[in-house]
């Protein structure tokens, strides 16, 4: 009789092998499904850091992997990868490893040869360095790179599948399916990302260039641009340096932190990053200031982030040149790689432009001004002088015929009240046409005071502190002489003073301060020239204070900041 056994188990054998084929497309079948799911999920999300989470994430599901990683390739050999993310290891324990991956080892195979690689024991390849304490244990392993074009942009790590198994050929070409659709994923949220970017530039080139249209703006004009451009930079740390030469730049404005005006002044420029800008006038980078090259100078005071990387590009306005920098802490540094230079760039030379307008407002106010300066010194010169001169002669022919001594008393001192007065006109009339061109503060200062000693019959005390030359600005200088010439005068006319002292400080601040001992302010006094003198206090984003008490004196202290 035939052997029946054999025939059965025969067919047996091959009702498995038909029951595992049905089964084993069926999982091909499902695991495809899952595959277009990924790729159609993966296409709706254009945010990039959400992209590489969401990657590694379906990766490690396709192919039932316990451990999954997207590590980013960077730019150097010394780290070639800048970024890792996982999937299958908790905060807790990624605290416990340590430090992350940079892309040694068996994973800097993958990065030198970018192939698929699968692998029955990590810990029997002859490129693993071994896990770090605290890593959990994995031995089955496949790594795939992902390209966007021709480039490679990283590489998926996958280990440990959950049935014990390695990884199959099957796993392989699935996840490089996935990886190339990924890499069209990854470069679709970059191009989102850097069209954001590049709208958000152009929205803050047009903001700077309305706000720089504003005539209220004034001297916060360079300080506005450079903490608009640090903003939308994402930077830590932003500034400007301008001047008429190259080799005789300084930092007028500083964003990220505080320095003062006398660290600012010390800085060396010739070999930064800035002046190298400006010597070439083309943009500049550092990708690593601490390993040398091109410096931040900024870096070096006092309450300035560490800085890791850098870039400047010019910034020209009116006659002067200048750059724009910015820069990143080294925790910061892919937002520093990420900039396209043209974007600052083309800020900064659009910032320019709105500033040399404001810079041509800014001299048209200002010869509008000395203008009708030069008017009312004429309207005073040949018409109210002339006026007081001849009410001046009319009282001396006047006191002749009077009869009475003190009335011809009386009009003499009219007559020398008048000729005071007409000197007075004439002192500023000529200081209408000097205040502005003056270049020597402390000397226009010192004038004012002698010009109030002789009506006061005594000597005011006079003190410089700090740097006055040199840190009072033509644009603050006509303010502070108005500001002393209107407190001389009242002090004059309503004091009755037997001592006066007159301080002028210039530090961050520029503070004068007027002190008398005379009769003091009456509480029911109409304040029309402390009322101009509080405008322009204010007007410069400073102070006015006034101490005073009657037959107690009067002190005034007006403070604003430097120009």
């Amino acid at each position: 009789m035939p052997d029946r056994g054999l025939g059965e188990a025969d067919f047996e054998e091959l009702v498995r092998e038909v029951q595992s084929r049905m089964q084993g497309a069926l999982d091909q079948q499902a695991r495809l499904q899952l595959l277009l799911d990924a790729v159609v999920s993966m296409a709706a999300d254009l945010n990039l850091d959400g992209v590489l989470s969401r990657i590694v994430g379906i990766a490690g599901r396709l192919v039932d992997a316990k451990y999954a990683a997207l590590g980013v390739l960077g730019d150097s050999h010394e780290q070639p990868l800048r970024t890792f993310i996982t999937h299958g290891i908790d905060d807790e324990e990624i605290v416990r490893i340590g430090e992350l991956p940079k892309g040694h080892g068996l994973l800097g195979l993958i990065i030198d040869r970018p192939e698929p690689l699968r692998l029955h024991d990590i810990a029997e390849h002859p490129a693993s360095y071994g896990f770090p304490p605290n890593h959990p244990a994995m031995h089955s392993f496949l790594g795939v790179p992902v390209r966007i074009r021709d480039r490679v942009f990283g590489n998926l790590y996958l280990s440990e599948k959950l049935d014990g198994n390695d990884f199959t050929a099957d796993d392989e070409e699935v996840v490089v399916a996935l990886a190339a659709a990924a890499g069209v994923s990854i470069e679709n949220a970059r191009l989102y990302e850097e069209a954001r970017r590049r709208e958000a530039w152009l929205r803050a080139t047009a903001e700077i260039t309305a706000l720089l249209t504003d005539p209220a703006i004034g001297a916060g004009a360079v300080q506005a641009v450079v903490d608009r451009a640090r903003e939308v930079a994402e930077a830590d740390v932003a500034w400007i340096v301008a001047g008429p030469s190259s080799d005789k730049l300084s930092v007028r404005a500083v964003s990220g932190f505080t320095a003062s005006y006398d660290e600012l002044a010390e800085l060396k420029l010739e070999h930064s990053i800035s002046g190298t800008v400006v010597d070439s006038g083309e943009p500049a980078t550092n990708p690593d200031v601490a390993s040398g090259g091109l410096q931040v100078s900024v870096g070096s005071l006092p309450g300035c982030p560490v800085v890791g990387s850098a870039t400047a590009v010019p910034l020209g306005s009116g006659d002067s040149s200048g750059a724009l920098g910015l820069a990143w802490a080294p925790e910061h540094a892919d937002l520093h790689r990420s900039l396209d230079p043209e974007l600052p760039a083309s800020f900064a030379r659009q910032a320019a432009l709105a500033l040399q307008v404001a810079q041509a407002r800014d001299d048209q106010q200002r010869l509008v001004m000395l203008e009708d300066r030069d008017r009312i010194g004429r309207d005073l010169h040949d018409l109210v002088i002339q006026r007081l001169f001849a009410v001046g002669l009319g009282l001396q022919g006047t006191g002749r015929l009077a009869d009475r001594p003190e009335v011809a008393e009386r009009l003499e001192r009219a007559v020398d009240d008048i000729d005071a007065t007409i000197k007075d006109i004439r002192r500023t009339i000529f200081a209408l046409g000097t205040v502005e061109s003056s270049e020597d503060i402390q000397a226009e200062v010192t004038r004012l005071v002698d010009r109030a000693a002789a009506a006061l019959k005594f000597r005011p005390g006079l003190r410089f502190t700090g740097p006055v030359r040199s840190l009072v600005g033509k644009d603050v200088a006509p303010d502070l002489l108005a500001v002393l010439g209107e407190a001389l005068s009242n002090a004059v006319k309503h004091a009755e003073a037997s001592s006066l002292e007159v301080d002028l400080a210039a530090a961050d601040e520029i503070v004068l301060t007027v002190t008398d001992d005379g009769r003091g302010i009456a509480p029911d006094a109409i304040e029309s020239g402390l009322a101009n003198i509080r405008r322009r206090a204010e007007q410069r984003g400073g102070t006015f204070t006034v101490e005073s008490a009657p037959g107690e004196g009067t002190s005034l202290r007006w403070a604003v900041p430097r120009g």
